[in-house]
C-alpha cells in the first residue's frame, strides 16, 4: 500500500471516530495510531493534514456533498461513506496538488475496503459532480465558463 493511501486510511478512521462518537480529533488520531498503522512520520503528517483540513472545512464539505447527493441527507448516509466523501471532497476542493483522478480512485478503493460495492458507485457519482467545483489555477471553479 502506498504512503498516501495509508495516510488517507488513517485519516478516514480518525474522522469516523470523531463523527460517530464525538471524540476529540487529537484523541481519535491517537486511538487510530495506537494500533500501529504506521510509524512513518510522513504518512502520519499527511494523515493529520487531511483530518484537520476535513474537520476545519466540514460545514462547507457537508454542504457540497448534500447539494450534490440529491435526496440524500448526510444523516442517512452510512458513516463510512459520508467520511470517505468528506475526505475526498476536501482533497478535491482544497488540496489542488493531487490530481482529480487519483483522489477519486483512492476514495473508491478505500470505500471498497471499508464499505460496500454499492457504496463505490454512490461515492464515485457524488465525487464526479463535486470535481466540477474544483478551483482551476485562475481560482474559478471548473464549471465556470469565464
Amino acid at each position: 500500500m502506498g504512503r498516501r493511501r495509508q495516510s488517507r486510511e488513517i485519516a478516514l478512521q480518525a474522522l469516523y471516530i470523531v463523527d460517530t462518537s464525538r471524540t476529540d480529533p487529537k484523541e481519535a488520531f491517537a486511538i487510530v495510531n495506537r494500533r500501529g498503522e504506521s510509524d512513518d512520520q510522513q504518512v502520519l503528517a499527511f494523515a493529520q493534514t487531511l483530518l484537520s483540513g476535513a474537520l476545519e472545512c466540514r460545514p462547507e464539505l457537508d454542504k457540497h456533498i448534500e447539494d450534490t447527493a440529491e435526496n440524500w441527507a448526510l444523516s442517512r448516509m452510512a458513516a463510512v461513506d459520508r467520511n470517505v466523501l468528506r475526505l475526498a471532497a476536501y482533497e478535491l476542493l482544497y488540496r489542488l496538488d493531487t490530481p482529480v483522478n487519483v483522489i477519486i480512485d483512492e476514495a473508491i478503493e478505500i470505500a471498497r475496503k471499508y464499505s460496500t460495492e454499492e457504496s463505490t458507485r454512490f461515492i464515485n457519482g457524488i465525487l464526479d459532480k463535486i470535481k466540477e467545483q474544483r478551483p482551476r489555477p485562475n481560482g474559478r471553479p471548473a464549471q465556470d465558463p469565464s
